[in-house]
């Protein structure tokens, strides 16, 4: 066995990218940048009013003027207006373009407007309320960096960019082969006595699509050899990363490795618990990842080395999925073994709380457990209000 640090170590650089594409920007949510997003052009592409008022040329005011004339209106998404006498206003609206020359909106509050025109007190007077040409950004600045992933504000600002299409790292495509001979699909296993409901490909497709999976595909094999081998070759022709549950150990019907004619081991079994058989390789140029059998050690090993090198698949950093941070003990965590321990917990107003299930098969804490903490080998038990390092699911 290798140390769960020497096993994070054995994942840094394993996944690149796997190449560009272009989408259009409705599709973009949670995508990843394969290149910088540029402005087309200025924003805004030319002055316009900051309020709802009336334009007026500041020399005029500076002049004395307190009294003008009203020549027209203007309302945003109109063009720019052309040329207009000094002395005259415009009433003018929130974010419409400004007459060529006019550098001052006064609010339509600060002003007495009659049929004829209006008066002001120049008193009352302070900002200028423009937004000036290119006052947000100027055309070809970067506005948004490859790598960024694809939030709302992101998405907001690549609109603002005037760029409806762009382009985003491919997202990795996950094949899930679940074996075990007591497997069925959810809502056949009443009927069939020691057959149980295959829960684990369905909790690891989730996680894989919340760390950049695109197509999941998900097929079960019995714990047949032959089977197992057409069925991983059936998913080599397709996937970036194939998922093996279950036939991690030593069993007499645990075929995982086998049914891979080619496989150079990267990892193979980590101290830790939940999830010691845990192995990760690479067959034929894929990515393969064994997990446990056992739902909450699947869960748990996923998170740990699915999660990373999905994320770096789809161009984002391994270090998002490994963000330990610390946090209070909600109440005292358990003395450790002989091998390091992540214990399933919940965040709570008074800190991290241990579930009350820790069982490696257990499917019921799945309903609670929001973090894993991270106890080292051979630990001390952990008072309340002591730190611990968790790793938000």
């Amino acid at each position: 066995m290798i140390s769960f640090d020497e096993a994070c170590l054995r994942l840094t650089n394993l996944a690149e990218p796997l190449g560009a594409e272009t989408i259009g920007l409705e599709e973009a949510d949670g995508r990843v940048l394969a290149r910088d997003i540029l402005a087309v052009c200025d924003s805004p592409t030319h002055a316009v009013s900051a309020m709802d008022g009336y334009a007026i040329r500041d020399s005029e005011l500076k002049a004395g003027r307190t009294a003008w004339p009203i020549s027209g209106e203007v309302f945003a998404g109109a063009a720019p207006p052309g040329e207009l006498p000094a002395e005259v206003c415009v009433r003018i609206f929130t974010g419409a373009p400004l007459p060529a020359d006019f550098d001052r909106v006064v609010p339509q509050e600060l002003v007495r407007a009659t049929a004829e025109g209006i008066t002001l007190d120049p008193r009352r007077l302070s900002s200028s309320h423009i937004r000036q040409a290119g006052s947000d950004f100027r055309a070809h600045r970067v506005l948004l960096r490859r790598g960024r992933v694809m939030d709302p504000g992101a998405q907001l600002l690549a609109a603002a960019a005037d760029r409806p299409h762009i382009s985003v790292n491919r997202r990795p495509r996950v094949s899930i082969i679940s074996s075990g001979d007591e497997l069925v699909a959810p809502g056949t296993a009443l009927d069939r006595p020691g057959r149980v409901p295959d829960s684990v490909s369905y909790g690891v497709a989730s996680l894989a699509r919340q760390w950049g999976a695109g197509v999941v595909r998900r097929r079960h094999a019995p714990d047949d050899l032959a089977t197992l081998r057409r069925a991983v070759s059936d998913e080599q022709a397709n996937a970036d990363l194939i998922v093996m549950t279950g036939g991690a150990s030593v069993g007499e019907k645990d075929y995982a490795r086998a049914a891979f004619e080619q496989l150079e081991l990267i990892i193979d079994k980590v101290a830790m618990k939940p999830g010691k058989p845990v192995w990760v390789g690479r067959s034929n140029g894929r990515l393969v990842v064994g997990l446990p059998g056992n739902p909450t050690a699947a869960m748990v090993t996923a998170r740990l080395f699915l999660a990373p090198l999905l994320a770096a698949l789809s161009g984002r950093s391994q270090s998002e999925a490994w963000a330990w941070r610390d946090a209070p003990a909600g109440q005292p965590f358990a003395p450790t073994g002989d091998r390091e321990v992540f214990v399933r917990a919940r965040m709570k107003a008074t800190g991290a709380h241990p579930c009350e299930s820790q069982d490696s098969s257990a499917q019921a804490v799945m309903g609670e457990w929001t973090l894993l903490a991270r106890r080292e080998a051979g630990s001390p038990g952990l008072p309340t209000g002591a730190p611990v390092r968790v790793l938000t699911l």
